[in-house]
Protein backbone atom coordinates (compact mmCIF):
# COMPACT_ATOMS: atom_id res chain seq x y z
CA UNK A 1 0.00 0.00 0.00
CA UNK A 2 1.27 3.25 -1.41
CA UNK A 3 2.19 5.83 1.90
CA UNK A 4 2.66 9.87 0.95
CA UNK A 5 6.27 9.66 0.69
CA UNK A 6 5.81 7.08 -1.96
CA UNK A 7 3.55 9.13 -3.97
CA UNK A 8 5.91 12.32 -3.15
CA UNK A 9 8.76 10.11 -4.96
CA UNK A 10 6.56 9.32 -7.91
CA UNK A 11 5.32 12.61 -8.73
CA UNK A 12 8.94 15.10 -7.88
CA UNK A 13 6.86 17.12 -5.78
CA UNK A 14 6.67 17.25 -1.72
CA UNK A 15 4.89 15.35 0.80
CA UNK A 16 3.65 18.52 1.95
CA UNK A 17 2.32 19.07 -1.85
CA UNK A 18 0.59 15.58 -1.80
CA UNK A 19 -1.26 15.97 0.91
CA UNK A 20 -2.60 19.40 0.55
CA UNK A 21 -3.66 18.44 -2.85
CA UNK A 22 -5.37 15.02 -1.69
CA UNK A 23 -7.59 17.43 0.74
CA UNK A 24 -8.40 20.16 -1.98
CA UNK A 25 -6.40 23.43 -0.86
CA UNK A 26 -7.27 26.56 -2.50
CA UNK A 27 -3.40 27.10 -3.16
CA UNK A 28 -2.77 24.11 -4.83
CA UNK A 29 -3.44 23.99 -8.48
CA UNK A 30 -5.81 22.00 -10.53
CA UNK A 31 -3.56 20.36 -12.40
CA UNK A 32 -1.11 19.32 -9.39
CA UNK A 33 -4.73 18.13 -7.84
CA UNK A 34 -5.41 15.76 -10.81
CA UNK A 35 -1.85 14.24 -10.99
CA UNK A 36 -1.81 13.75 -7.18
CA UNK A 37 -5.14 11.82 -7.51
CA UNK A 38 -4.46 9.84 -10.62
CA UNK A 39 -1.47 8.64 -8.89
CA UNK A 40 -2.86 8.07 -5.93
CA UNK A 41 -5.42 5.33 -7.55
CA UNK A 42 -2.36 4.08 -9.77
CA UNK A 43 -0.54 2.67 -6.62
CA UNK A 44 -3.35 2.11 -4.44
CA UNK A 45 -2.82 4.87 -1.82
CA UNK A 46 -5.58 5.10 0.90
CA UNK A 47 -5.00 7.79 4.25
CA UNK A 48 -4.22 6.67 7.58
CA UNK A 49 -6.45 8.05 9.58
CA UNK A 50 -4.37 8.65 12.42
CA UNK A 51 -1.88 10.26 10.16
CA UNK A 52 -4.27 12.76 8.81
CA UNK A 53 -5.48 13.82 12.20
CA UNK A 54 -2.30 14.93 13.34
CA UNK A 55 -1.45 16.98 10.27
CA UNK A 56 -5.16 18.74 9.78
CA UNK A 57 -6.83 18.34 13.12
CA UNK A 58 -9.64 16.09 11.16
CA UNK A 59 -9.75 12.55 10.80
CA UNK A 60 -12.08 12.62 7.68
CA UNK A 61 -14.78 10.44 8.82
CA UNK A 62 -17.97 11.48 10.14
CA UNK A 63 -20.75 9.23 10.84
CA UNK A 64 -24.74 9.12 11.75
CA UNK A 65 -25.90 8.24 14.77
CA UNK A 66 -29.45 5.75 14.40
CA UNK A 67 -31.45 4.32 17.28
CA UNK A 68 -32.63 0.69 16.97
CA UNK A 69 -36.26 0.15 16.03
CA UNK A 70 -37.91 -2.91 14.76
CA UNK A 71 -38.97 -1.77 11.46
CA UNK A 72 -35.23 -0.45 10.69
CA UNK A 73 -34.19 -3.16 8.70
CA UNK A 74 -37.13 -2.90 6.55
CA UNK A 75 -37.19 1.13 5.90
CA UNK A 76 -36.33 1.96 2.68
CA UNK A 77 -36.06 5.90 3.86
CA UNK A 78 -33.16 5.01 6.28
CA UNK A 79 -31.40 2.45 3.64
CA UNK A 80 -31.57 4.58 0.98
CA UNK A 81 -30.07 7.93 3.73
CA UNK A 82 -27.12 5.47 4.72
CA UNK A 83 -26.43 4.52 1.13
CA UNK A 84 -26.38 7.76 -0.53
CA UNK A 85 -24.73 9.67 2.08
CA UNK A 86 -21.98 7.12 2.18
CA UNK A 87 -21.52 7.70 -1.68
CA UNK A 88 -21.71 11.11 -1.02
CA UNK A 89 -19.43 11.43 1.36
CA UNK A 90 -16.95 9.65 -0.36
CA UNK A 91 -17.01 12.20 -3.85
CA UNK A 92 -15.61 14.21 -1.31
CA UNK A 93 -12.65 12.38 0.22
CA UNK A 94 -14.26 11.41 3.84
CA UNK A 95 -15.49 8.24 5.35
CA UNK A 96 -18.99 7.91 6.23
CA UNK A 97 -19.48 5.63 9.55
CA UNK A 98 -23.29 4.32 10.83
CA UNK A 99 -23.25 3.58 14.32
CA UNK A 100 -26.63 1.98 15.48
CA UNK A 101 -27.87 2.12 18.94
CA UNK A 102 -29.99 0.02 20.92
CA UNK A 103 -33.57 1.30 20.76
CA UNK A 104 -33.31 2.41 25.10
CA UNK A 105 -30.19 4.01 24.64
CA UNK A 106 -29.74 7.28 25.78
CA UNK A 107 -28.31 9.33 22.97
CA UNK A 108 -26.58 11.93 24.77
CA UNK A 109 -24.33 9.38 25.87
CA UNK A 110 -24.03 7.55 23.05
CA UNK A 111 -22.80 10.64 21.23
CA UNK A 112 -20.23 11.71 24.02
CA UNK A 113 -18.84 8.26 23.22
CA UNK A 114 -17.74 9.01 20.08
CA UNK A 115 -17.05 12.32 20.25
CA UNK A 116 -14.43 11.12 23.69
CA UNK A 117 -13.04 8.96 21.25
CA UNK A 118 -11.92 11.96 18.96
CA UNK A 119 -12.07 9.89 15.65
CA UNK A 120 -14.86 12.01 14.35
CA UNK A 121 -15.22 15.12 12.60
CA UNK A 122 -19.01 15.73 12.36
CA UNK A 123 -22.13 14.51 12.54
CA UNK A 124 -25.30 14.02 10.12
CA UNK A 125 -28.63 14.14 12.38
CA UNK A 126 -31.60 13.34 10.98
CA UNK A 127 -35.42 12.88 12.00
CA UNK A 128 -35.44 15.66 14.50
CA UNK A 129 -37.70 16.70 17.16
CA UNK A 130 -39.49 20.48 18.23
CA UNK A 131 -36.89 20.80 21.02
CA UNK A 132 -34.10 18.26 19.65
CA UNK A 133 -31.34 17.52 22.58
CA UNK A 134 -29.19 16.22 19.91
CA UNK A 135 -28.87 19.65 18.66
CA UNK A 136 -28.70 21.23 21.71
CA UNK A 137 -25.92 19.25 23.12
CA UNK A 138 -23.99 19.22 19.86
CA UNK A 139 -24.30 23.26 19.26
CA UNK A 140 -23.06 23.60 22.67
CA UNK A 141 -20.59 21.75 23.01
CA UNK A 142 -19.30 22.93 19.12
CA UNK A 143 -19.51 19.60 17.51
CA UNK A 144 -19.65 19.96 13.99
CA UNK A 145 -23.43 18.37 12.49
CA UNK A 146 -25.83 19.09 9.33
CA UNK A 147 -29.25 18.40 10.29
CA UNK A 148 -31.86 16.71 7.51
CA UNK A 149 -34.95 18.79 8.38
CA UNK A 150 -34.93 21.69 11.19
CA UNK A 151 -36.16 22.49 15.10
CA UNK A 152 -38.37 24.56 16.03
CA UNK A 153 -36.96 28.25 17.50
CA UNK A 154 -33.78 29.96 15.94
CA UNK A 155 -31.76 27.70 13.75
CA UNK A 156 -27.89 28.22 14.35
CA UNK A 157 -26.65 25.27 12.12
CA UNK A 158 -26.17 23.77 8.43
CA UNK A 159 -29.56 22.41 7.27
CA UNK A 160 -31.59 20.89 4.51
CA UNK A 161 -35.49 20.17 4.85
CA UNK A 162 -38.46 20.81 2.76
CA UNK A 163 -41.04 23.16 3.31
CA UNK A 164 -43.25 21.14 5.40
CA UNK A 165 -45.75 23.26 6.36
CA UNK A 166 -46.72 23.83 2.78
CA UNK A 167 -46.76 19.97 2.31
CA UNK A 168 -49.79 19.37 4.68
CA UNK A 169 -51.00 22.77 3.40
CA UNK A 170 -51.18 21.72 0.04
CA UNK A 171 -52.74 18.82 0.45
CA UNK A 172 -55.44 19.90 2.76
CA UNK A 173 -56.03 23.05 0.63
CA UNK A 174 -56.47 20.82 -2.80
CA UNK A 175 -59.12 18.50 -0.92
CA UNK A 176 -61.02 21.45 0.40
CA UNK A 177 -60.82 23.69 -3.01
CA UNK A 178 -62.19 20.20 -4.24
CA UNK A 179 -65.35 20.57 -1.52
CA UNK A 180 -63.95 18.24 1.21
CA UNK A 181 -64.76 19.24 4.62
CA UNK A 182 -64.44 16.51 6.68
CA UNK A 183 -60.86 15.65 5.94
CA UNK A 184 -58.92 13.32 8.11
CA UNK A 185 -55.09 13.05 8.39
CA UNK A 186 -53.05 10.21 9.72
CA UNK A 187 -49.17 11.61 9.85
CA UNK A 188 -45.41 10.74 11.19
CA UNK A 189 -44.50 10.27 14.41
CA UNK A 190 -45.94 13.21 16.77
CA UNK A 191 -42.86 15.76 18.06
CA UNK A 192 -41.26 15.20 15.01
CA UNK A 193 -40.51 18.49 13.30
CA UNK A 194 -41.78 17.99 10.05
CA UNK A 195 -45.29 16.48 11.56
CA UNK A 196 -45.16 18.98 13.73
CA UNK A 197 -44.89 21.91 10.77
CA UNK A 198 -47.51 19.37 8.46
CA UNK A 199 -50.01 19.88 10.99
CA UNK A 200 -49.96 23.43 11.23
CA UNK A 201 -50.18 23.60 7.79
CA UNK A 202 -53.23 21.89 7.92
CA UNK A 203 -54.55 23.95 10.46
CA UNK A 204 -54.35 26.33 8.37
CA UNK A 205 -56.09 25.29 5.31
CA UNK A 206 -58.81 24.34 7.30
CA UNK A 207 -59.07 27.66 9.29
CA UNK A 208 -59.03 29.80 6.16
CA UNK A 209 -62.31 27.60 5.12
CA UNK A 210 -63.70 27.91 8.17
CA UNK A 211 -63.46 24.09 9.12
CA UNK A 212 -62.79 23.65 12.65
CA UNK A 213 -59.65 21.77 13.81
CA UNK A 214 -61.55 17.94 14.83
CA UNK A 215 -58.93 16.39 16.87
CA UNK A 216 -60.24 13.13 16.60
CA UNK A 217 -59.23 12.78 12.93
CA UNK A 218 -55.76 13.60 13.25
CA UNK A 219 -52.95 10.72 13.73
CA UNK A 220 -49.90 9.69 14.46
CA UNK A 221 -47.13 7.19 14.01
CA UNK A 222 -44.62 5.63 12.93
CA UNK A 223 -45.08 6.00 8.52
CA UNK A 224 -45.93 2.49 7.58
CA UNK A 225 -48.92 0.59 6.01
CA UNK A 226 -50.02 -1.14 8.97
CA UNK A 227 -50.69 2.87 10.61
CA UNK A 228 -52.72 3.77 7.53
CA UNK A 229 -54.65 0.51 7.44
CA UNK A 230 -54.93 1.03 11.38
CA UNK A 231 -56.38 4.83 11.42
CA UNK A 232 -58.24 4.03 8.28
CA UNK A 233 -61.06 1.25 9.59
CA UNK A 234 -60.09 3.88 13.07
CA UNK A 235 -61.97 6.72 11.09
CA UNK A 236 -64.94 3.77 9.90
CA UNK A 237 -65.57 3.29 13.68
CA UNK A 238 -65.71 6.62 14.72
CA UNK A 239 -69.28 8.53 15.77
CA UNK A 240 -70.36 10.39 13.04
CA UNK A 241 -69.52 10.58 9.16
CA UNK A 242 -66.81 8.94 7.96
CA UNK A 243 -63.98 11.29 6.42
CA UNK A 244 -64.90 11.87 2.82
CA UNK A 245 -60.79 12.29 2.38
CA UNK A 246 -57.61 11.76 4.37
CA UNK A 247 -53.81 13.34 3.47
CA UNK A 248 -51.39 10.52 4.18
CA UNK A 249 -47.89 11.63 5.68
CA UNK A 250 -46.08 9.14 3.21
CA UNK A 251 -47.28 6.79 0.20
CA UNK A 252 -46.80 3.94 2.92
CA UNK A 253 -49.40 5.18 4.63
CA UNK A 254 -51.28 5.66 1.90
CA UNK A 255 -50.78 2.00 0.55
CA UNK A 256 -52.22 1.44 4.19
CA UNK A 257 -55.14 3.59 3.06
CA UNK A 258 -56.22 1.64 0.23
CA UNK A 259 -55.62 -1.12 1.69
CA UNK A 260 -58.59 -0.82 4.33
CA UNK A 261 -60.34 0.98 1.90
CA UNK A 262 -60.89 -2.56 -0.13
CA UNK A 263 -61.50 -4.25 3.20
CA UNK A 264 -64.06 -1.93 3.91
CA UNK A 265 -65.86 -1.46 0.88
CA UNK A 266 -64.68 2.02 0.32
CA UNK A 267 -64.07 2.73 -3.24
CA UNK A 268 -61.38 5.64 -3.87
CA UNK A 269 -62.11 8.15 -5.02
CA UNK A 270 -65.84 7.82 -5.24
CA UNK A 271 -66.19 7.10 -1.18
CA UNK A 272 -62.81 8.35 -0.25
CA UNK A 273 -60.17 10.85 -1.82
CA UNK A 274 -56.79 10.36 -1.09
CA UNK A 275 -53.66 12.60 -1.02
CA UNK A 276 -49.64 12.03 0.40
CA UNK A 277 -46.80 12.98 0.73
CA UNK A 278 -44.20 11.10 -1.95
CA UNK A 279 -40.67 10.94 -1.19
CA UNK A 280 -40.04 9.38 -4.25
CA UNK A 281 -39.25 5.80 -2.63
CA UNK A 282 -38.16 2.75 -5.00
CA UNK A 283 -40.53 0.40 -5.81
CA UNK A 284 -43.24 2.45 -4.43
CA UNK A 285 -44.41 4.37 -7.39
CA UNK A 286 -47.37 6.73 -6.15
CA UNK A 287 -48.22 6.87 -9.79
CA UNK A 288 -48.58 3.05 -10.14
CA UNK A 289 -51.43 2.98 -7.32
CA UNK A 290 -54.83 2.39 -8.06
CA UNK A 291 -56.48 4.98 -8.68
CA UNK A 292 -53.08 7.05 -9.03
CA UNK A 293 -52.05 8.86 -6.12
CA UNK A 294 -52.17 12.80 -5.89
CA UNK A 295 -48.89 13.77 -4.05
CA UNK A 296 -46.42 16.81 -3.10
CA UNK A 297 -43.48 15.13 -4.67
CA UNK A 298 -40.01 16.17 -3.45
CA UNK A 299 -37.77 12.95 -4.12
CA UNK A 300 -35.25 11.95 -0.76
CA UNK A 301 -32.56 11.71 -3.11
CA UNK A 302 -32.42 15.25 -3.93
CA UNK A 303 -30.99 15.84 -0.03
CA UNK A 304 -27.85 13.48 0.29
CA UNK A 305 -25.71 15.95 -2.06
CA UNK A 306 -26.45 18.95 0.29
CA UNK A 307 -26.40 18.07 3.11
CA UNK A 308 -22.59 15.87 2.55
CA UNK A 309 -21.73 19.18 0.92
CA UNK A 310 -22.99 21.22 3.70
CA UNK A 311 -21.20 19.34 6.26
CA UNK A 312 -17.97 19.56 4.53
CA UNK A 313 -17.88 23.06 3.72
CA UNK A 314 -18.59 23.69 7.47
CA UNK A 315 -15.97 21.44 8.50
CA UNK A 316 -13.45 24.23 6.03
CA UNK A 317 -14.80 27.07 7.69
CA UNK A 318 -17.87 27.81 5.60
CA UNK A 319 -20.75 30.82 6.80
CA UNK A 320 -23.58 28.83 8.32
CA UNK A 321 -25.98 31.28 6.37
CA UNK A 322 -24.53 29.57 2.51
CA UNK A 323 -25.61 26.34 4.31
CA UNK A 324 -28.86 26.08 5.11
CA UNK A 325 -32.02 25.50 2.27
CA UNK A 326 -35.73 25.13 2.76
CA UNK A 327 -36.22 23.32 -0.66
CA UNK A 328 -39.52 23.37 -2.52
CA UNK A 329 -41.73 20.40 -3.78
CA UNK A 330 -44.22 19.69 -6.53
CA UNK A 331 -47.94 18.84 -6.92
CA UNK A 332 -49.02 16.54 -8.52
CA UNK A 333 -53.02 15.96 -9.12
CA UNK A 334 -53.55 12.59 -10.22
CA UNK A 335 -57.17 10.67 -9.99
CA UNK A 336 -56.96 9.84 -6.44
CA UNK A 337 -58.77 12.89 -5.10
CA UNK A 338 -62.06 13.99 -7.31
CA UNK A 339 -64.55 16.83 -6.30
CA UNK A 340 -67.03 15.80 -2.76
CA UNK A 341 -70.49 14.98 -4.53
Amino acid sequence: MATLKDLSRHLGISVTQVSRALNDHDDVSDDTKKRVRKAAKQLNYVPNMSARKLVSGRSGVVALVQKNNPDLIEDHNFIETVTNLSIEFSKRGKQFVLHIAPEDADEISVYKRLIGGGALDGFVVHDPANNDPRVEFLTQSEVPFVLHGRTLGDVTYPYFDIDNFQVGYQLTKHLLDLGHRRIAFINGPEGLTYSTFRTQGYAQALQEFGVPFDPDLMFYGRMTEELGLVKTIECNSLSGNFPSAIVAGHVRIAKGIYQAADALGINIPRDLSVVSHDDVVPKLRASAFYPALTVTRSPLRNSWEPLARYLSDFLEGGAIDDLQCVSSFDLVQRHSAIPRG
